[in-house]
């Protein structure tokens, strides 16, 4: 059964937002890629995240094929390439800082999440989702306990059974010295007795 169109409207929660971008975003590098390799086209793509981040893909230099393309539509070129790599840099940095700062924000807000709080702010499948991960966690967390436990009664069933090994030993070598006392109490006796009858004799 064939899957049902998707509507196609911004996504309210950032985290799926983010988590939506990254797979569609590698996906479309993936089809450039193929593109470039089955067709022999030369490709450059450049994408921005919505906090500003910017990917690229390129087949050759990426500012040798935006030259060619400037130059196909008309465009002038830049007069000035040494300061814009400057500013770019610039941008760059200051969009990764951005990003950083926003992954941060929604790590934190994914915690509270998980912890049961902001939750006013996640719709329906925001919350299945949160859901699931919820279950998922707390069926790891008991397949853990479970097997810590077992780990457990393993170690203290080895030291018991060691334990009852020693205990035998143990009365084995009582029983011995026991027997060897008896022994030689008897011996002792005996000569005892001789020395008695050959005194009276």
């Amino acid at each position: 059964m064939g899957r049902g169109k998707v509507e196609l409207k911004r996504i309210e929660s950032p985290i799926s937002r983010q988590v939506t971008f990254s797979k569609r975003r590698t996906g479309i590098l993936k089809k450039a890629f193929e593109l470039s390799v089955l067709c022999d086209a030369e490709v450059a793509l450049i994408v921005f995240s919505p906090s500003g981040k910017p990917y690229q893909y390129a087949t050759h230099d990426i500012n040798r094929t935006i030259a060619m393309y400037r130059s196909e539509v008309g465009l002038p070129q830049s007069s000035y390439p040494a300061c814009s790599t400057r500013i770019g840099t610039m941008e760059l940095w200051r969009n990764e800082t951005e990003e950083l700062r926003r992954s941060i924000q929604q790590l934190e807000m994914r915690l509270k999440n998980l912890a049961g709080a902001e939750l006013s702010m996640l719709g329906m499948q925001e919350l299945k989702q949160l859901e699931r991960q919820l279950k998922t966690g707390v069926q790891r967390i008991r397949s853990k306990m479970t097997r810590i436990t077992s780990e457990n009664i393993r170690l203290l069933k080895r030291k018991h059974k060691a334990q009852q090994e020693e205990n035998t030993r143990l009365q084995k070598r009582l029983q011995e010295l026991d027997q060897y006392g008896n022994a030689s109490s008897s011996i002792t006796l005996g000569a005892s007795a001789r020395n008695v009858i050959a005194f009276q004799t």
